[in-house]
């Protein structure tokens, strides 16, 4: 597992908070907009996210078993917001690549050391 569980868990409780008011503004990070998959309700969280032409690839951080990773999967598509703009996706899934190449050869080697290895994809329906 990249991230420990509990370290998750205290990130929710308190910097989520305070990091997705910043991170739609950071080279490298954004907010994923997504609805709970019984609660319907909406959550906001932040991630590592990468683009490259239409596809979008966010970083796994806490594993493939996160909340969040669970609802986008099931709804097929979410709204990421990086760099100031909300782009929505579609046909999400999610990948195992373990040499990182969905990432920006500079960040591999964090992701390495994280043992981050998968992603979600997700193809670009629109933009604003």
């Amino acid at each position: 597992m990249p991230i420990p569980t509990r370290v998750g868990r205290f990130n929710r409780a308190l910097p989520n908070r305070l990091i997705v008011h910043v991170a739609p503004f950071v080279p490298g990070f954004g907010v994923v907009t997504h609805r709970g998959r019984t609660s319907g309700r909406a959550y906001r969280t932040p991630v590592a996210v990468f683009r490259r032409g239409d596809e979008v690839a966010i970083a796994l951080v806490y594993g493939p078993g996160a909340d969040w990773v669970r609802n986008v999967l099931a709804a097929g598509g979410a709204t990421v917001t990086t760099r100031r703009r909300s782009i929505d996706l579609t046909a999400v899934h999610q990948v195992h690549d373990p040499g990182r190449r969905r990432a920006p050869r500079l960040i591999r080697p964090l992701l390495g050391a994280l043992r981050i290895d998968d992603f979600v994809i997700g193809e670009v329906a629109s933009e604003r």
